[in-house]
């Protein structure tokens, strides 16, 4: 009798530890970065060319200047996906299909492969590019060295350094006060520093936590990003 009421007590405890770290988990969760009223209009501005699904969101170039070229990309853990979508619409607008992944929790820790699904569904794509901010980023490189770098054309890194062997050609971009990045993962091939740049400017959901304080605008950010993003399709499908 005795044992099995010292069994019954360290079950229970261990229940209330498990309960105790779901809570905590659901919590952490729901404490994220959230789209600014500007990210939020962009649906206003893009019409039908902006689809939203229940696990990704679509921004469609206009037909005249469709390049056949998809991106995946990824959001940065814990902001809300909309917050990319100033920046998606700005590279959908010089021809790029920009395909916005959503993850579980906000965090693409928990669906690295998302774009493998993603892709499939789009066909009429000739060139595909993955990619990601932040946590996403690196989710985004774990994708593309699983055995899946024949369906990419590149790598687009923005605050965010590889994980895993990339045998695709990359693009990586960071701003000089970007306190958040541990630059020091940084791979040194074909990195460009936004110059007053910082890590949250990528998106549109306001300051992040620890993060340095930007000399640029958030616009002019996203302006050096949709460039340089532009000259590194160009000059890979060139190739």
């Amino acid at each position: 009798m005795k044992s099995r009421k010292i069994l019954k007590r360290i079950g229970i405890g261990v229940l209330i530890v498990i309960l105790a770290l779901f809570s905590a988990f659901f919590i952490y969760t729901l404490n994220y970065y959230k789209a600014d009223q500007t990210a939020k209009s962009v649906s206003k501005e893009m019409g039908s060319r902006m689809v939203e699904k229940n696990n990704r969101i679509i921004y469609y170039p206009e037909k005249e200047k469709d390049l056949k070229t998809g991106f995946i990309f990824y959001p940065g853990g814990k902001v809300e996906p909309k917050a990319y979508s100033p920046l998606l619409m700005k590279l959908s607008n010089e021809g790029i299909t920009c395909i916005l992944a959503k993850m579980p929790f906000k965090l693409a820790v928990f669906h690295s492969n998302a774009a493998n699904k993603i892709y499939k569904d789009y066909p009429e794509i000739e060139n595909w590019y993955i990619g990601g901010h932040s946590l996403g980023g690196a989710m985004a490189s774990k994708c593309a060295s699983d055995g899946t770098s024949s369906i990419w054309k590149g790598l687009i890194l923005l605050g965010a350094y590889p994980v895993g062997d990339i045998e695709v050609p990359s693009l990586t971009l960071y701003g000089s006060e970007d306190k958040v990045l541990n630059k020091s993962k940084l791979t040194h091939k074909n990195e460009f520093e936004i110059s007053g740049g910082n890590h949250a400017y990528y998106g549109n959901y306001g300051e992040q936590k620890g993060d340095g304080k930007a000399s640029i605008t958030r616009e002019e950010q996203q302006k050096i990003v949709v460039d340089k993003i532009m000259n590194f399709i160009d000059s890979n499908q060139k190739e």
